[in-house]
């Protein structure tokens, strides 16, 4: 072993001793670079084609992360330095730490909510009011803006979606065109909430943005919806549908009392932060106390109704049957873990030198400006998450109003290609046959006028 990695150190570039007598290195121009790099590309290529696979996008990129590591350890340790690797990677894993709690509560307060039945709720209301299709179509749309703020913007186009699929069966053109403004108001909704969507809350998580700051994002945000949903009504069919089948469960026991605990632990999560200065995620994890304590008081239930209840096995459901760790269990593991990867990948491209190069042509050469707006351009391409958290990475020297610009475009540039954005991706598979990437194309000049205009009234109202 110690032959090869003798071998490694003679390959490895010249080595620069720098002021506080540490030894640093760069492997951007090394053959270790040029491979960490075709790694990522593959399995990145993996994640774009996932549905194509069948292969779930978390597996390529925990590899593609693993192998890039074991390069870079391989070169440090050549050098006796092993223990920079180490530091590096705790630094990452500790970034990743922090949004992997928060996005555990939050998807298990959803998958709760999920469970009582408030969304179904919601559809059900809005399926029973009998509204014509264009209504329909701005409905769903200022309801997805308004919800995925605070929930994520892939459980409100989904939610958003199952209705448009309940009252437009007879009318795939309706199905196709209300994706797409789903999809846009859903990602436009993200981006002025830190809870919105990813990219937002890892920027606040890194407290480069104040928490209130975020809303001065909510005027550009309704402009990137309002462009393309004017434009887009016009190829909506008149008339209302027929009146459709409604679910005839509602909302089980305690399906309020939850959406009240979800928002007490935003407000905790806040004012923790705001006030003490203490993580987010530390203000999540508390709020999840909530959940668990509600969770004990229903079990009680549950087993009293159980008891006292003179009814067969399985002749009718109890209602207070609740288990926090079943709903923990039902969270998006795969996103999750896919999560893992790309910080873990990009952090070790990080390391190598990659992003360095990259800030200094994309914000020094091009300008702050054109650089985020090409990185709204690029999260169409590939997912918005690694695209944000190398500008994190990058830490490039910006104004406030600069940091909200790239805020706003890596969260609605990905409306532009169905494939940019996670509630692009999952309505392709729910309305499979309706909405695709092709119908989604079509609309996609109309989109880039309003990504456009949102960046320009951005500019005018926060420079």
């Amino acid at each position: 072993m110690k032959k090869i990695l003798s071998l490694f150190a003679l390959l490895i570039p010249t080595i620069a001793l720098a002021d506080n007598h540490s030894v640093a290195f760069s492997l951007t121009q090394h053959w270790v670079g040029f491979v960490a790099i075709g790694i990522f590309l593959i399995a990145y290529l993996a994640v774009i084609f996932e549905e194509q696979l069948h292969l779930r996008k978390s597996k390529p990129v925990l590899l593609a992360a693993g192998f890039i590591w074991v390069l870079i350890a391989i070169s440090y340790h050549a050098h006796g330095m092993s223990d920079q690797v180490e530091e590096a990677i705790r630094h990452n894993l500790l970034e990743y730490a922090e949004l992997f709690f928060f996005l555990l509560v939050a998807m298990t307060y959803i998958n709760a909510m999920l469970e009582r039945g408030v969304f179904d709720a919601l559809r059900d209301w809005l399926i029973a009011r009998g509204y014509s299709y264009r209504t329909l179509f701005w409905l769903t749309g200022i309801l997805a803006f308004f919800i995925s703020p605070i929930a994520d913007n892939l459980t409100t186009a989904l939610i958003m979606c199952a209705v448009i699929l309940a009252v437009g069966k007879e009318k795939p053109k309706f199905i196709a065109v209300s994706c797409t403004n789903i999809v846009i108001a859903a990602n436009a909704g993200g981006a002025f909430s830190p809870f919105g969507d990813i990219t937002t809350l890892m920027v606040w998580q890194k407290d480069v943005l104040p928490f209130w700051d975020f809303f001065s994002l909510f005027i550009p945000s309704v402009v990137n919806v309002l462009v393309p949903a004017c434009i887009m009504q016009f190829a909506l069919p008149k008339g209302s549908p027929l009146p459709a089948q409604t679910s005839t469960h509602g909302m089980k026991f305690g399906g309020d009392i939850i959406v009240g605990l979800f928002l007490m632990t935003i407000a905790t999560t806040v004012s923790l932060h705001h006030f003490l200065h203490i993580p987010p995620v530390f203000g999540m994890m508390t709020g999840l106390a909530y959940l668990k304590l509600y969770g004990f008081y229903l079990r009680r239930k549950s087993k009293v109704w159980v008891h006292v209840t003179e009814m067969p096995p399985g002749s009718k459901r109890d209602p207070y049957n609740f288990d926090v760790f079943d709903r923990i269990a039902h969270a998006e593991w795969d996103t999750l873990f896919f999560f893992y990867g790309v910080i873990m990948a990009v952090g070790g491209l990080s390391f190598i030198g990659y992003l360095s190069l990259l800030s200094g042509f994309m914000y020094g050469e091009l300008g702050a400006t054109t650089a985020n707006v090409l990185v709204g351009i690029l999260s169409a391409i590939v997912d918005n998450i690694p695209v944000m958290f190398a500008v994190l990475s990058m830490n490039p020297d910006m104004s406030h109003s600069q940091w909200l610009l790239v805020t706003l475009t890596a969260g609605v540039g990905g409306s532009m290609l169905s494939i940019g954005s996670a509630a692009g991706v999952a309505l392709m598979g729910q309305a499979r046959g309706h909405y695709t990437f092709f119908s989604h194309l079509r609309w996609t000049p109309v989109i880039a006028i309003g990504y456009g205009a949102s960046i320009l009234v951005h500019l005018w109202l926060n420079s």
